[in-house]
């Protein structure tokens, strides 16, 4: 579900595609990948005449955001609300196709918010093997001898230019052509998702701070930060577009908080065990940061009961600057601790009990045999 790289900002060519182009690729392919990518310069496009009034500063932090948009990304949030409006009867093939895959595609600036934003927070100075926002307008500071400090610069652009991404995507939203009446129905839910997304940010740096050590807290971190806006939202979204029943919104939420948490759980265990040359991003980096995932919220807890030397260490290592060998230190404790055989426990446990929720709706056959796809790529992937 890779998307492929795609040239940088002023290099495409911006046409209207048709419905047909639209719904011929199925989400996870790399044709629904160029579907959600050819939405997005669209709408950059549009937006350029305003940006360009500003002045070069602005058109810089522009660039960079549609930059960061376009280059890779699974586009796993649209293909979720894409099929959630398939699956409750949406016609890919009538002439609000369009206007439908446009607005599931502003999700994408949504999840641009977020990863900036979240790159500030946890000090990420890579994203997708590239420096981050906040670092790449730190290292333009510096290149160019400016005045003040080149990190505070960095930090303070990057926050801007995240806002801007969230600020387009209710801009997107409302330029996609959706009629009224949809808007009215997609709305609550949008502005659901946003507050729900903002304050899983907040419960993660609460979290950060030590203040509740609980697997609970872990996973209402998981089902507010991730699982909502990931899964459950987006799939509520579309179900809303095509004014769904509420026995089918309530099984794609089912569906979307267990896949969702499933999906962040594998995270998790990404976040310490994965392969950096797969994922994008240094190996350990949530041990690093001190992250109070449910990895380490049962490892603390199973060793608080057996092991209190393993706690101790768990609690003094978390959130430092870990070498090499004591991030492999960590991973052995938290092997030994039974934590990691845990978190894959429940990761199964909440892909099937999402799955027997899809299965037992109303959605269409095509439907449910996506999203089971999409469920098993979100929760066994490798990246």
């Amino acid at each position: 579900m890779e998307a492929p790289l795609s040239a940088g900002p002023g290099t495409q060519t911006p046409h209207r595609t048709s419905a047909a182009e639209l719904i011929a690729p199925q989400p996870g392919t790399p044709g629904f990948v160029t579907a959600v990518e050819n939405a997005l310069n669209r709408f950059f496009a549009t937006r350029r005449g305003i940006v360009e009034q500003l002045g070069p500063v602005f058109v810089e932090a522009a660039d960079a955001l549609e930059l960061f948009v376009l280059r890779g990304g699974k586009r796993t949030r649209p293909a979720f609300a894409w099929t959630g409006w398939l699956g409750a009867g949406g016609d890919g093939e009538s002439q609000e196709a369009d206007a439908v895959l446009t607005a599931c595609s502003a999700l994408e600036l949504v999840q641009a918010c977020a990863l900036i934003h979240d790159d500030i927070i946890d000090s990420s100075r890579t994203r997708r093997r590239f420096p981050t926002v906040h670092v790449d307008f730190e290292q333009r500071h510096r290149d160019r001898d400016w005045a003040g400090d080149s990190a505070h610069f960095g930090t303070s652009v990057a926050i801007l230019i995240g806002d801007l991404a969230l600020a387009w995507a209710d801009d997107m939203v409302h330029a996609s052509g959706l009629d009224p009446a949809a808007i009215a129905r997609f709305a609550p839910v949008w502005a659901g998702m946003r507050t729900e997304v903002l304050g899983g940010q907040l419960l993660d740096i609460h979290g950060e701070a030590g203040a509740d050590e609980s697997v609970a807290a872990a996973l209402r971190i998981n089902r507010y930060k991730t699982a909502a806006y990931t899964v459950e939202r987006p799939l509520h979204l579309g179900a809303a577009i095509a004014n769904a029943d509420q026995g089918l919104i309530e099984a794609y939420r089912t569906y979307g908080t267990d896949i969702g948490i499933a999906f962040q759980l594998r995270d998790d265990l990404l976040g310490v065990f994965g392969d950096p040359a797969v994922t994008g991003k240094p190996s350990g980096d949530d041990l690093r940061e001190g992250k109070r995932t449910v990895l380490v919220a049962e490892a603390l807890q199973r060793a608080d009961a057996t092991d209190p030397a393993a706690a101790k260490l768990l609690r003094t290592s978390l959130g430092t600057d870990l070498g090499a060998d004591e991030v492999e230190r960590l991973r052995e404790v938290l092997t030994e601790l039974g934590a990691v055989d845990e978190v894959e426990r429940r990761i199964s446990e909440l892909t099937e009990a999402g799955l027997a929720a899809i299965e037992a709706s109303t959605a269409t056959p095509a439907a449910k045999e996506r999203l089971r796809a999409m469920a098993l790529a979100a929760t066994k992937r490798a990246a």
